[in-house]
Formats: C-alpha cells, structure tokens, sequence
C-alpha cells in the first residue's frame, strides 16, 4: 500500500477537523479579516471541502492499486507538443502548469503570481511556458472550460480566452462562455459546434492521464526544469505558490544552465 506524504494525511485531518466544527463555515463579521470578502471566504470553505472529499476518496482506494513506481522528485518529465504556449522556443528553462479553470487557487496563481513570471521570465526569453489541462472531477463546468479554451485556441485566441474563463470563473455555464467568445470577436459559427463537440476530449484526458502518471493530483501544479525539445524535465512545485518561490528556483536553474 501507497504511504501518502504526511502534509496531506495532516491536511486531511486539519480539514476535517475545521469543516466539521460549528461555527467553522460562517465566522462572525467581527472575526473576519478585512482584506477577505464574504464570497472569497467561502469560496476557499468549498475548495477545502472538495479537497478533504477527494483526499478520503484517495486513502480509500489506495488499497486497491497497484504498486507503481514513483517518479524521481529531479526527474519528471512533461511533453508539451500541441499545448498553449508562451515565450521563446529556444528558452533555457521550460514551466508547465496543470490547470483548471474552475479552481480558485489557480486563480490565485495567476492574479498574484503570473504576471511577473511572464514579464521577467517569458517576455525576457528566459523561459517557455505551456498549459496543460487537468480539470478536476469535482468542478462541474471545468471540462467545458478546458474545451472552450481549446476552441479558442483553434482560432488563436487561447490566452485571451484563458484570461476571461478565470477572471470569471465563478459563471462558466455554456451561454457564458459564448458571450465570452464573443467578446473576443471569434467566428461564432466555428465556436459554438466546437463548445458542444468532444474535438479535444481525447487531448484533455489524455493531459489528465500524463499528469496521475507523475502524481499530480490537485491544481495547480507545475514541472519546471531544463527545456527539452518536446517539453520539459525537472521537478514537480504544487500549489498557488508566490511569485518568490519560483523565482527563487528559476534563477537557481538559470544559474546551472550557463
């Protein structure tokens, strides 16, 4: 049987513990802190309580797999070839990010994280950014908006489109993510077949199979390592990390790679 890692065995209990207490899903206005609206706070009680759900679902089938081999920590690699890119191709250093755009702390990520990484790493050619999909099971809208970005992608337009499904991600029912589409001025009557269409089903899962086989199994995640030609090979960073995190270990790569 699988030992899970003890930061999520005590992550499981931390969250069993604070959602089953009373009280622990509405605290009292005096509580609250003020930089945290109402619908942000419960926003983050309903991640946390996806999270402990497929944390439990995890422990409890572990029993039934397999043994596999676990992937080396400095060692993981991830192709690219057909995902959304950014940056130059020649970058020393490529990042890969697992994501889904219904998950709030992918959010997080690219309202306090990405811009910077891309404006002093991507922009500067430094490094190769690519997106790759892993929808989780317990966002209901998140495939549809892995396929709308894809449709989008189709017509150039992925970044734009990646940018308004999660600044809206709290409304991306399928009339939402046409107007979005045509906000950007796409070719509705190419749009709309390709939403309702499993065109990119087989790519989605197929991203949703890579990232198990390197035990990705929360968003977002990321590979950052040395570029290779059909992608990337480094190691695994877990989370809505801050900006100083990855930072600190791109410089750290820039520095071996010279």
């Amino acid at each position: 049987m699988k030992v899970y890692p003890l930061h999520l065995l005590a992550l499981a209990v931390v969250l069993g513990m604070a959602l089953a207490t009373p009280g622990a899903a509405q605290a009292k206005p005096a509580e609250k802190a003020s930089s945290m609206t109402q619908e942000q706070g419960d926003a983050i009680l309903k991640e946390l309580r996806q999270i402990r759900q497929l944390l439990e679902k995890m422990v409890k089938t572990d029993s039934q797999r397999a043994e596999q081999p676990t992937p080396s920590a400095e060692g993981v690699k991830v192709q690219i070839e057909g995902s959304p890119t950014l940056g130059s191709p020649s970058a020393p250093l490529t990042m890969v990010e697992f994501t889904d755009y219904q998950c709030f702390f992918c959010r997080q990520f690219y309202l306090n994280s990405f811009a910077e990484l891309k404006k002093n790493y991507i922009d500067t050619g430094k490094l190769r950014y690519a997106v790759r999909d892993f929808p989780l099971s317990f966002h209901a809208d998140a495939m549809r908006a892995a396929q709308a970005a894809h449709c989008a992608g189709a017509q150039g337009q992925y970044w734009p489109m990646r940018n308004a499904l999660i600044s809206n991600q709290s409304n991306l029912s399928e009339d939402s993510l046409l107007g979005y589409a045509q906000g950007l001025k796409l070719d509705m009557t190419v749009f709309r077949p390709c939403l309702t269409s499993s065109n990119y089903l087989a790519e989605i899962q197929r991203s949703m199979e890579e990232a198990s086989i390197i035990e990705i199994s929360g968003t977002p995640s990321f590979v950052l390592g040395k570029s290779i030609p059909d992608g990337v090979a480094g190691a695994k960073i877990e989370g809505a990390q801050p900006y100083a995190t990855f930072e600190t270990k791109i410089k750290e790569l820039l520095a071996k790679s010279q």
